[in-house]
């Protein structure tokens, strides 16, 4: 961790996905070296991090936290360690069952939590990750299915039966077989699908926690016998004083640790269980509104697609306005949804600009998100918290006045355990739901990002504005009214159009415009444009493959030109820059034959 001007603070991702655990502590862990001092070591160092930088906290580095936590309590350090090299009471003996039951309890309560999160509409509706099935590793999926299909009931539907079942067939001996053959398939694709470091692969670890304590044995003493001299014995194990084996009389009874041990297990899966329901208390939960959302193993149910940013200053004594790039002074990008995250970020700005001879600074901020396919919205408007502001005035996606904000550090907007009404409530239109107001045009514009003719929806609260630019390779660029009305304001021709439902407009390129909502209700409207930049270079890369064809089968009577002689094979003129054009073409060429021998390949295998 580092600090950046002035208070901005900076992380540096170095042993894990969020904070650092001493790695000499995570050493004596494994190889059960000083095994209670080595899980301290590296158990308080990964907390203080991980709770130092908000920003890396999730739900993958919340488990390693707790897992941490329980291996520093746990004797792990029983079989195989090299403390039991030293200490005979250590060296092979038993584990009391409370060890396995808070490491399996923990792993099924990911499980199943995560299942019961996903049990939100977004997820069961197949909107939460639309777009995933279009990956290589559904092409099997897709041989029988469309890529709907795909979508909805391999990635949701799978997903949904899989993080509800898998903690019962790990549990049950009958079905652990076909969990572990399930949990092993779905946490390799995740680790294909998702950059999310180590889990998948700590989850996979953690499926022989379900498994019979004594398969290592077993699976030593199928080993070759020159080999088992060097591995851990499999002789049975002896007794330990940690565990309660039962008897007559008194010994019958367990002793006070062991009681103590019990109730401990009771109280903490009991708090585990209770932890992702607590939103009611924290006044947050992971959709529109964040809050403290880290523990609660709702993981993928909702994603997010930002397009519109805009942060604005405004110096206090000059009245001097100007514009940030968003994300500067600042490595993370969590804070366009989170509210606490958002007025850090804020003050971090208002102690950096007055370096930059801005005074006594005004931060606006302008951010409109899109949740699950939703239309783009607005994230905030000009409800209340309100509270006093010292030296800097935050004001987010204000209605017509302004909206002042606390700025003491460390709480949510307003209290701590206030709920805030500042942030605007998520509109449930989504792009799929309005295409058949759009008539003929819909099926010609496609429905998704980043194609070359795209719709991008918008839906703004009654009296706020959009200010947008359209830039100079969207050519053919018009707004269209799908519901409520709104006033076109075109900024350098100053001229105002009003538009109804089912009104569509050209847009001038390489201009501002203002969209206003005047209807009582949200408008929703959406661009649709072609991006002629990418167009001519769709056209150029096609001449290129007519070329490359003709000079194969031998009907191109023209001389090549040394420039373009890279398309057969041949390197580029001595002393000469490759071509960009010529290297996109190639670039397409060499993932086009990639995909190709991916195809090749899963046909053969099926």
């Amino acid at each position: 961790m580092g600090t950046g001007p002035r208070g901005c603070v900076r992380g540096v991702g170095i042993w894990g996905d969020a904070g650092c655990g001493c790695p000499a502590g995570a050493l004596g862990v494994m190889l059960g070296c000083c095994y209670r001092l080595s899980a301290v070591a590296f158990l308080a160092p990964y907390w203080y991090v991980l709770l130092l930088d908000k920003a890396s906290w999730n739900n993958h580095s919340y488990l390693y936290g707790l897992l941490a936590f329980q291996l520093a309590l746990l004797g792990a350090d029983r079989y195989g360690s090299i403390d039991g090299l030293f200490r005979p009471q250590k060296r092979n003996a038993h584990v009391p069952l409370w060890n396995y039951t808070l490491l399996r309890a923990q792993i099924f309560i990911v499980y199943f939590i995560a299942g019961l999160k996903k049990l939100d509409a977004d997820w069961v509706g197949g909107y939460s990750m639309g777009s995933l099935a279009r990956h290589w590793l559904f092409s099997p999926f897709r041989l029988v299915l469309s890529e709907e299909l795909t979508s909805r009931l391999v990635v949701h539907g799978g997903g949904l039966a899989l993080d509800l079942s898998a903690g019962f067939l790990l549990f049950f001996d009958a079905t652990r077989p076909l969990g572990l053959v399930l949990v092993t398939y779905f946490h390799c694709m995740n680790s294909q699908l998702f950059s999310i470091g180590m889990f998948s692969y700590t989850m996979l670890a953690s499926s022989g926690l379900f498994c019979d304590p004594s398969w290592p044995r077993r699976l030593f003493s199928r080993c070759p016998r020159w080999m088992q001299g060097v591995l851990p014995t499999t002789a049975p194990p002896q007794h330990s004083p940690d565990c309660h084996y039962g008897g007559r009389g008194a010994a019958r009874r367990p002793a006070l640790r062991q009681q103590l041990a019990a109730a401990f297990t009771l109280l903490y899966v009991l708090e585990q269980l209770f932890l992702p329901y607590s939103h009611f208390i924290t006044q947050g939960y992971n959709s529109w509104t964040n809050g403290l959302y880290g523990y609660s193993w709702d993981m993928m149910v909702h994603s997010r697609f930002h397009q519109h940013v805009k942060i604005t200053y405004r110096d206090g004594l000059t009245g001097e306005v100007g514009y940030l790039k968003p994300g500067v002074f600042t490595q993370t990008r969590r804070w366009k949804d989170h509210a606490d995250m958002l007025k850090q970020y804020s003050m971090c700005l208002s102690q950096i600009l007055p370096q930059y001879n801005v005074s006594q600074p005004q931060i606006y901020f302008d951010i409109w998100v899109s949740i699950n396919d939703r239309f783009q919205q607005r994230w905030g408007h000009g409800g209340g918290c309100w509270g006093s502001s010292g030296a800097l005035t935050l004001l987010v996606g204000t209605r017509m006045g302004t909206l002042v904000l606390p700025v003491e550090v460390g709480t949510r907007m307003g209290t701590l355990w206030g709920s805030c009404g500042a942030l605007a409530p998520s509109i449930g239109t989504r792009m799929g739901t309005l295409w058949g107001s759009c008539g003929a045009l819909a099926p010609s514009i496609g429905t998704c990002m980043g194609t070359l003719r795209g719709p991008v929806g918008r839906c703004p609260n009654a009296g706020l504005h959009l200010e947008n630019f359209v830039s100079e390779d969207l050519g053919n660029t018009s707004v269209r009214v799908l519901q409520g009305q709104v006033l076109l304001e075109l900024v350098e021709q100053q001229q105002n159009h009003s538009l109804q439902q089912g009104d569509s407009m050209q847009l001038p390129a390489g201009q501002y415009h203002k969209v206003h909502t005047v209807s009582a209700r949200p408008s929703c409207f959406m661009y649709t444009y072609v991006n002629t930049t990418a167009v001519a270079l769709e056209r150029n890369l096609s001449r290129l493959q007519e070329l490359r064809d003709r000079l194969r089968n031998g009907t191109e009577t023209e001389p090549l030109p040394p420039e373009l002689r890279p398309i057969i094979g041949e390197p580029p003129p001595p002393g000469t820059e490759l071509d960009p054009l010529v290297a996109a073409f190639l670039r397409r060429q060499r993932r086009m034959e990639e995909a190709g021998q991916r195809r090749n390949s899963l046909k053969a295998s099926l």
